[in-house]
């Protein structure tokens, strides 16, 4: 499985939705995450990549979309 069908696949679990939002689609615009259920993406990205993300990057913005996503996690790696 692809990093990005992952992220998707996190997405899913953390919303309990289906839903499979395009690349560039706003995952809070869209109704799919909100500042909730950010928290719970965060921890499910930080086991998922064995990563930790701090508290202090915990900005909806930066996780809007999931090319967003993508680009934070090429960072952290």
């Amino acid at each position: 499985m692809d990093r990005r069908t992952k992220i998707v696949e996190l997405i899913r679990q953390v919303t309990k939705q289906e839903l499979n939002p395009a690349a560039d689609e706003s995952l809070f615009d869209s109704g799919l995450l909100d500042s909730f259920a950010l928290p719970d993406l965060i921890g499910a990205m930080e086991k998922e990549f064995s990563i930790t993300i701090p508290d202090a990057d915990l900005n909806p913005r930066k996780f809007d979309t999931i090319e967003l996503i993508e680009q934070y996690l090429d960072a952290k790696g």
